[in-house]
């Protein structure tokens, strides 16, 4: 459907956005979903069939701190947040080991928002440094070395920013020197000198500017480097030079939650949320005076809800009104779906999709359009009463899981 515009287009895609510490592994998770903030792995070499009990678990930290925050992996150090003992801190912990290297309070602990058991971002790593946001708005660098503070702002204090009712969600991106963050607003997106905090540019996007709980991704749309961000009103494009609007798409907004980061290919954007919504694909036009985006389908039913969505050799992988479903990405055509994984996060790696049911389970899939084949599952010891909302996490032939205090790491590489 629409494939022919193809033709007259540039192609885009998500840009890989690499974050390095000491000597980083090509196989690190330094961020939001993964190297290429995409929920897809490179690693090779796992296994693709988990044994009647899951996987071997390698440790076990406990104490990490209340929340949904999931983790990053980088430099032979695993980052994360979470709420203790009144503070809101970030922390490091020994990869192999799973002992706490450094910890370090950016906050006090909010109050006055929904699930308040603690932070949800995912902390950013990069040349040495540590990015972390805070539920209340706090954007910290930090040295990811030592856990030494840098520099410190607030979204709400020093750019007008208003927090979401849930607190703010959003993984702080970094692409070359700038970070990226979403205070909503008037200010609804800024760009910031990495190493200094200092402001490199605003964008002002009319109508429906709120932050929500996604985060930004980079793409090449168009000959344009862009980030493409879905906010209270819907997804929205900003030129990343200067910050310019150059397009919105508001079909897969709701007017409570909108979560899930946008998936970017080849000039086309999927974004999807729940709440009655549904997820669509839109075509972004982009001419020398002009860029719009044009929808090419719409899926009432691939309403997911925060649990992410990763796209695989043409298809489109993701939960959708609590089912597992396949969806052609070009067309919307739905391969298959299936209630048996329930509603949960995903991660892609090695043929193989990663799936963190938020009641506990965790099921291993098999990634083809075929149809729906499940290769194991288990369920994490030390079950808390929250829901299981970070998304699994593939670093250096581990997965981890995180469940409000503690972090668990399997060994999911083949002997």
């Amino acid at each position: 459907m629409h494939r022919w515009l193809l033709g007259s287009l540039c192609l885009s895609t998500v840009v890989p956005v690499l974050a390095l510490v000491g000597s980083s592994s090509a196989a690190d998770w330094p961020q939001w979903q993964g190297p290429d903030r995409t929920g897809v792995s490179k690693e090779t070499g796992l296994l693709k069939v988990w044994p009647k009990d899951g996987p071997p678990l390698v440790w076990t930290a406990r104490g990490v701190g209340g929340g949904y925050c999931t983790p990053s992996v980088a430099g032979g150090k695993v980052f994360g947040m979470g709420f203790r003992d009144g503070d809101e801190v970030a922390w490091a912990l020994d990869e192999k080991t799973g002992k706490e290297v450094w910890s370090t309070k950016i906050a006090a602990s909010a109050k006055g928002f929904g699930y308040p058991e603690g932070s949800r971002g995912t902390p950013t790593v990069d040349g040495g440094r540590l990015y972390t946001l805070g539920v209340d708005g706090d954007l910290v660098c930090l040295e990811a070395e030592g856990g030494k503070e840098v520099w410190h702002k607030n979204l709400k204090k020093d750019f007008g920013g208003g927090r979401p009712g849930w607190g703010y969600c959003e993984s702080p991106l970094i692409d070359g020197d700038k970070l990226i963050c979403t205070p909503g607003g008037k200010n609804t997106i800024v760009a910031l000198d990495k190493k200094t905090g200092d402001v490199v540019w605003k964008a002002s996007v009319p109508q429906g500017n709120g932050a929500h709980y996604s985060s930004a991704v980079v793409a090449e749309i168009g000959s344009q480097r862009q980030y493409v961000q879905f906010l209270s009103g819907g997804v929205v494009g900003v030129a990343a030079a200067d910050g310019k609007v150059l397009w919105r798409y508001d079909a897969p907004a709701n007017g409570t939650a909108n979560c899930s980061t946008p998936v970017v290919r080849d000039g086309f954007v999927f974004a999807a949320s729940a709440y009655g919504k549904g997820g669509g694909l839109a075509h972004v036009l982009t001419t020398s005076e002009k860029s719009e985006a044009k929808e090419v389908y719409f899926d009432k039913d691939m309403q997911n809800h925060h649990g992410g969505m990763v796209l695989v050799d043409g298809y489109l992988y993701g939960e959708g009104s609590g089912r597992l479903r396949c969806l052609n990405f070009s067309t919307g055509e739905v391969a298959w779906e299936s209630p048996k994984p329930g509603k949960g996060s995903v991660t892609y790696a090695d043929g193989s999709l990663f799936y963190q049911n938020e009641g506990g389970p965790v099921v291993l899939v098999e990634a083809t359009p075929k149809q729906y084949v499940e290769k194991g599952r288990f369920v994490p010891p030390d079950r808390s009463k929250k829901n299981a909302w970070p998304h699994p996490v593939i670093a250096n032939g581990k997965l981890y899981l995180r469940d409000q205090d503690v972090l668990h790491c399997y060994d999911v590489k083949q002997k």
